[in-house]
């Protein structure tokens, strides 16, 4: 099973989880509380940085993906129009000639 590495990294969960593991860790070696509560800081911030990245990412690429879809519907509409336009052409033509 392959991690998502994305999803993890956007997750406020996974950086809580981090964040406990990192005060946890510093507690048990004694470091002082300024130290822990500037480490916990830090690591919420980041979190809340990279959650923004990557959401932000997902918008883009979503409105990109948008803009293609809607040349690719527009290039069909103007193929089919013309399509439509010389076939109706060739049968006036037909029908005077």
């Amino acid at each position: 099973m392959k991690i998502d590495w994305k999803s993890k990294l956007a997750s406020r969960k996974f950086w809580m989880a981090v964040g406990g593991f990192v005060t946890a860790v510093l507690l048990a070696f004694n470091v002082g509380n300024l130290a822990v509560e500037q480490a916990a800081a830090i690591i919420a911030a980041l979190g809340v940085l990279v959650a923004y990245i990557l959401g932000e990412s997902y918008v883009d690429g979503k409105r990109e993906e948008a803009v293609k879809l809607g040349e690719i519907v527009a290039d069909i509409t103007a193929e089919m129009t013309d399509k439509i336009v010389d076939g109706l052409q060739d049968k006036h033509e037909e029908q005077d000639g």
